[in-house]
């Protein structure tokens, strides 16, 4: 028992040595009050930020950049936003959505349909250029579901990860926002052959929750 005791008061010695030292050190007391200093902030800005979830549906018009023969095709998007405001007239948000893209040719028989589906993550900044109206840009990556034309899946064909710029505006009445983007395809869609890649308009109607 004296020798368990005798170690515990030698390493209760030594720990408050190392702190006593460290505490001592310039350069380590700074950093500790820039981290307390921090983390207070960004406390009182969560405590004070009027986050909301934004659950949205719509339609997208959609096609693929570099193939002659690709036409518009519609889609259904649906999903939800998360924003949080960073100051008055700016904020950040952060969404999920699922988006039908793809494109239509012409063929034989008439118009085919080629069906692309993807699973979006929207990462936007948004500035409030006047009441209600937002303009917007970011990034978005995104991962395909399923790819399929005329009943075939030809998704082992495919890239399963996409990348794009989305640009858009959204106006906000009564907590109901309207939202219109283009989504710019910056990385191709198919693995080999020529380089096509998704060019997507977007427009939604949403209801916004505050929490």
């Amino acid at each position: 028992m004296q020798r368990k005791q005798k170690g515990h008061e030698e390493d209760k010695s030594g720990s408050s040595f190392f702190w006593q030292n460290t505490n001592m050190n310039p350069a380590f007391s700074i950093m500790k009050k820039l981290f307390l200093m921090g983390a207070m902030l960004v406390c009182g800005l969560v405590a004070n930020a009027q986050m909301s979830i934004t659950p949205q549906v719509g339609a997208t018009l959609a096609t693929l950049t570099g193939a002659d023969d690709a036409k518009m095709k519609i889609g259904l998007v649906a999903g939800a936003n998360v924003e949080y405001p960073i100051a008055d007239a700016f904020s950040v948000s952060g969404g999920l959505l699922y988006s039908m893209q793809g494109y239509k040719y012409d063929g034989a028989g008439g118009d085919f349909n080629v069906n692309m589906d993807y699973l979006n993550i929207p990462i936007l900044a948004q500035y409030q250029v006047a009441e209600g109206l937002k303009v917007k840009a970011g990034v978005q990556p995104g991962f395909l579901m399923s790819a399929k034309a005329d009943g075939d899946d030809f998704k082992d064909a495919c890239e399963t990860f996409d990348l794009s710029i989305p640009l858009g505006l959204s106006y906000e009445i009564s907590d109901f926002v309207i939202d219109a983007r283009y989504n710019l395809g910056l990385t191709k869609t198919n693995k080999n052959g020529d380089s096509h890649k998704n060019s997507v308009i977007m427009l939604t109607v949403g209801y916004k929750i505050p929490f």
